[in-house]
């Protein structure tokens, strides 16, 4: 199982929108949903690049990345953890049941390390076999690499792991791994494809409801 992090396992899409909303106010600029739904699932890169030139600001690309870098550091200490309806659930039972996980997330390893710890302290267990940021591969998502890698360090072939998403960006990753994937839309709109079943929720679904209606 390949399970992304920010608005699929964790509901932290509020954390990101305040935290850009203060880096932006900082670049002189403004910051909405519609902005944040552009930059959804992608590379943190990306949306500093998207920040700096919607804003007009001089600042340097590094500056503005460790500036929101803290700041996201910095919410995701102070605000509890809380779920995506139906996620803790669905990791608890895969845990269980001894299946192999992997995180796979755009997140850079300084927010993966923090949004962990909260998990595993809430499950009371280590929850992923392998974790993988997207400072860590060549390509982050919508490239195929960071999926393709996790499938690779659990031992499966990705066509044998079944991925779960939320945005058009980490379903395109997934899907050109060659994963079965499911998608839970939370921000941006996903339409279902080969390979790809879109659920409204995992809220009261069992693990072997998930992959049946990934297989079919």
């Amino acid at each position: 199982m390949l399970f992304d992090m920010d608005g699929t396992l964790v509901d932290s899409e509020h954390l990101w929108l305040e935290g850009e909303r203060t880096v932006m106010s900082e670049l002189g600029g403004t910051w909405g949903h519609d902005d944040q739904a552009h930059c959804l699932g992608g590379p943190i890169e990306r949306a500093v690049d998207y920040m700096l030139a919607k804003a007009g600001s001089d600042m340097s690309h590094a500056d503005a990345l460790e500036r929101l870098l803290v700041v996201m550091e910095h919410l995701y200490v102070e605000q509890p953890l809380v779920w995506r309806p139906g996620a803790r659930a669905l990791i608890s039972e895969t845990l269980d049941l001894g299946i192999p996980t992997a995180l796979v997330t755009a997140s850079w390893r300084r927010l993966i390390d923090l949004v962990v710890a909260s998990i595993e302290r809430d499950l009371g267990r280590r929850a992923f076999t392998v974790t993988i940021g997207g400072d860590e591969v060549a390509n982050t998502k919508p490239h195929p690499e960071p999926y393709r890698e996790a499938a690779r360090l659990l031992g499966f072939a990705p066509s044998d792991c079944l991925a779960l998403e939320d945005s058009p960006t980490g379903a395109a990753s997934a899907q050109a791994a060659g994963c079965r994937v499911i998608a839970v839309p939370h921000i941006a709109t996903i339409e279902p494809g080969p390979g790809l079943a879109v659920l409204r929720t995992l809220d009261g679904l069992s693990l072997a409801q998930v992959w049946q209606a990934a297989s079919a």
